[in-house]
């Protein structure tokens, strides 16, 4: 019996192996869920995905499970009282750009039919299936995610820079970045070919 390998980021973290095998790369489409990972994105500036991760229940219960609708009707109360919430980053900009972030969403629903509709674009609505070997070999950007960045703030949106638009890319499956070695590269469509 060989050993599964994995992208080495999954590290020996129970979380962080369960979030690789079932969640990071995997195409979504789904507005709330898309939702949610803009703004753990955007939360997880500065600080470790794992920190974010281990997070993620305290944030789901905090933002109504990242319902759209919902927090862009958050008030000042309302987000005076998250400041309090010690389960999330409390950081001012952050929590303010999520309430501003579900605004826009909406907006862009309106406009595109969805924001899933509306963020595939970016990528040709299919997969951009890269063929990484290591670590090193991944981008931080792309001209994808330069495109998205630059679009997202046109649009009104906070904490959605270049970094962090690929790194919601590469979350929510619209690249395929898992190494060619790494057990999940295949399953999500990857061909070394």
């Amino acid at each position: 019996m060989t050993d599964i390998v994995r992208c080495p980021w999954a590290g020996n973290d129970p979380l962080m192996i369960a979030y690789h095998d079932q969640e990071w790369g995997v195409p979504l489409h789904n507005d709330q869920r898309l939702f949610e990972f803009l703004v753990l994105e955007g939360a997880q500036a500065g600080l470790s995905w794992a920190t974010i991760l281990k997070k993620r229940p305290a944030y789901r219960a905090a933002f109504d499970d990242f319902e759209p609708a919902m927090v862009a009707n958050y008030d000042a109360r309302r987000v005076a009282h998250l400041f309090k919430n010690p389960g999330i980053v409390r950081n001012v900009l952050k929590v303010n750009s999520a309430v501003t972030n579900a605004r826009a969403v909406l907006a862009l629903q309106k406009e595109f039919g969805s924001f899933s509709a509306y963020l595939w674009r970016f990528v040709g609505n299919s997969v951009i299936q890269n063929r990484r070997q290591a670590m090193h070999d991944v981008a931080a950007k792309t001209p994808e995610a330069w495109a998205m960045s630059k679009d997202l703030l046109r649009h009104g949106f906070k904490f959605v820079g270049p970094t962090i638009c690929y790194a919601f890319m590469q979350a929510v499956g619209m690249v395929n970045d898992h190494l060619t070695g790494c057990f999940r590269f295949r399953q999500l469509g990857g061909s070394t070919r």
